[in-house]
Formats: structure tokens, C-alpha cells, sequence
């Protein structure tokens, strides 16, 4: 049996098989709705054969949207409008999963076939928020720095995010403390400028997502799993790092967590990353190992084998795929044959299995 399609187990959800969607933004949402092309795209995913479906990144709140097309959980109408998807990929024998985020300071942008170009306030847009009042780029609208009442409410929409997709049928969180999105922000050095208790030494830094980790962690069903993604590193010289993102897992394994989803950058927009294949599973490897935590690899793993080296080698436990299940909804289905491994086909699709 390739360990690709060896079930796990993250307290009572096993995962049929290694393999997850990773979150990926569609854009496509109105008003913060998902829609036919939501219950499409990942139901096709689900069809295909992946073990866990993460939905992408979906805000707490309508400024915490990366764009006006992102997906959101602030109404009991969100939570309706996403149970068909989860319904549906439950049918397929998948687990339905859910990243909750904000955008910070990232929000407020157009899609990206428009140029992710900033939305200022009166053409689309809205007032962003922030650590501190650092805009993304000169071409940004500068965000405002959070006030204590204002952190706590950030706190508040989390939890209220995370009840509502217990009501739309996830089993699965992630809080989305990556990419240079809000929780990113508090986290780095680069973009938390603060003089309290959120801003200044790592624990400091560290303060408010291990505030909302353990939030989202509390009032989620003990016996379902709660994982949190991170950029391991900015990418630039006095940034977060690997160090920091051990001793950050190390926090909130402590809390809980049960998988690091080990991602990179997104914080600053020129920095200099040297992607390649497989070029960020040595950050999951680093924390799996120091931090004794599960953890999930991800970005520019393509073929079947490159993902079976990188579970048999022990530098990760899941195997998140982004790009290439955008290529190719069936992928696991075709991975499965390449290594060898004989897994049920849906039924409607049994004459083309052989």
C-alpha cells in the first residue's frame, strides 16, 4: 500500500487517504454567498477522490474579504447556503473542511483576472484594518491599526464564524494565520509595529492568533479536528522564520491544534522566494520533526511519486495540493493507478476504471 493512500486518523475523522484540496479562492461568491460554482468546483474534487475538500479562505466578517467575490460566514445564511457543498462531499466520502480568515490588510483588492488591483473606499472598497497602520504597498490604502475593543471583536467574529460552519456541516477547521492576511500580520515582525501586548517580542506577536487558535479550538467538537495554516517564513531578512514557526506550533500544539498547514510568504510582495518543486516541504519537515506536531505539505507538488517520497521520508502527513487539482479534479483517482493502488471509483464512473 503506498502511503499516498494509507487512511489517517486526526482524533474521530479518518481520512480516507493522504490527499487535500488545499484552500483555494474562487472569487466567485455574492455577497459573501457560495453558489452553483462553489458545489461544482468542489464536489468535483470530492468526486475525485480526495480524502479532505478544504474550502477556501472564507471571512469572518465583509471587510475581512480579500475581494467582493470571496465567500463569507457572518450570517446564519452563509451557513445555509454552504450545506449543499458539504452535504455533497460527505456523500462522496470525503470530509468536508473550512479555512476561516481574514483579510487585514490584504483586503478590499478586485479579483485577480481584473489585476488584484486595491478597491479604495467609493469604487468597490472598504477600509482595511491591521496590526498597525502599514499599508501593503504605496498602492494600497493604508489600514487602520486595531484598537483593544476592536481585537477583541476580531475574536468575537471568529468564534461566530467557526458555530456558523458547525451549522453549514464542516468537520474540519483552519484558522488561516498565513499569507500575509490578518493573523500574518500580528505574527511578523515586518507588519506589527505595536508597543502593547499584541506587538514587540514573539509572544507578544504570537498573542492574538494563539488567542483565536484556542477560541476556534474550544467551541469546535472535541472529537473533530482543528488545524491551523502558517507562512513558515516571509521570505526576507528580519521577518518570521522557520524558528519562529516551530516554537509557534510548539504554542499550539499546547492549545490543541492538530495539523500545521506549512505554507510561505505572502507578507511582502517582492520578496525574493526560490520556488521550485517541492521548495516548501522542508518547512513542514522542520516543524513536524522540532515541533512534534502533524503537519501538512504544500505548493509545487505535482507528480504521484514526488507526493509518496515526501510522506515515506517522514517530512509531512498530508499532502495538500492546490494548482495541480485545478489542472486536474481526478488526480487522485490517476495517482492512485500510477502507484499501483486499486481504490473504489464512484459508480458512475466504474467503466472507465479499467
Amino acid at each position: 500500500m503506498a502511503r499516498l493512500f494509507s487512511p489517517i486518523k486526526f482524533r474521530e475523522i479518518e481520512l480516507k487517504n493522504r490527499i487535500v484540496v488545499s484552500p483555494m479562492c474562487q472569487y466567485s461568491a455574492e455577497g459573501g454567498m457560495p453558489n452553483q460554482w462553489h458545489l461544482i468546483n468542489y464536489g468535483s474534487r470530492a468526486v475525485g477522490g480526495a480524502a479532505l475538500v478544504m474550502v477556501e479562505a472564507t471571512a469572518i466578517c465583509p471587510e475581512g474579504r480579500i475581494t467582493p467575490g470571496c465567500t463569507g460566514l457572518w450570517s446564519e445564511q452563509h451557513s445555509e447556503a454552504f450545506r449543499p457543498i458539504t452535504d455533497f462531499i460527505r456523500q462522496q466520502g470525503s470530509v468536508p473542511g473550512i479555512q476561516i480568515a481574514h483579510a487585514g490588510r490584504k483586503a478590499s483588492c478586485d479579483a485577480p483576472w481584473n489585476g488584484s488591483r486595491y478597491l479604495p473606499i467609493g469604487a468597490g472598497g472598504w477600509q482595511t484594518i491591521a496590526p498597525s497602520a502599514i499599508p501593503l504597498t504605496p498602492a494600497h490604502g493604508v489600514p487602520r491599526a486595531l484598537t483593544h475593543d476592536e481585537i477583541d471583536h476580531v475574536v468575537e467574529l471568529f468564534a461566530d464564524a467557526a458555530r456558523r460552519a458547525l451549522v453549514a456541516g464542516f468537520e474540519v477547521a483552519e484558522v488561516h494565520c498565513a499569507h500575509g492576511y490578518l493573523l500574518n500580520e500580528f505574527l511578523s515582525p515586518l507588519s506589527n509595529m505595536r508597543e502593547d501586548e499584541y506587538g514587540g517580542s514573539m509572544e507578544n506577536r504570537c498573542r492574538l492568533p494563539l488567542r483565536i487558535a484556542k477560541t476556534v479550538r474550544d467551541l469546535w467538537p472535541q472529537q473533530w479536528p482543528v488545524f491551523v495554516r502558517i507562512s513558515a517564513t516571509d521570505w526576507v531578512e528580519g521577518g518570521w522564520d522557520l524558528n519562529q514557526s516551530i516554537q509557534f506550533a510548539k504554542w499550539l500544539k499546547e492549545i490543541g491544534i492538530d495539523l500545521i498547514d506549512c505554507s510561505t510568504g505572502g507578507l511582502i510582495l517582492d520578496a525574493k522566494i526560490p520556488a521550485a518543486p517541492g521548495y516548501q516541504t522542508p518547512f513542514a519537515a522542520g516543524v513536524r520533526k522540532e515541533a512534534a506536531i502533524a503537519t501538512g505539505a504544500v505548493g509545487m507538488i505535482t507528480s504521484p511519486e514526488q507526493a509518496e517520497q515526501i510522506l515515506v521520508d517522514e517530512q509531512a502527513d498530508l499532502i495538500f495540493l492546490a494548482r495541480e487539482l485545478l489542472r486536474d479534479p481526478y488526480w487522485p483517482l490517476r495517482a492512485a493507478r500510477e502507484l499501483g493502488v486499486d481504490v473504489p471509483w464512484p459508480i458512475q464512473y466504474a467503466r472507465a476504471k479499467l
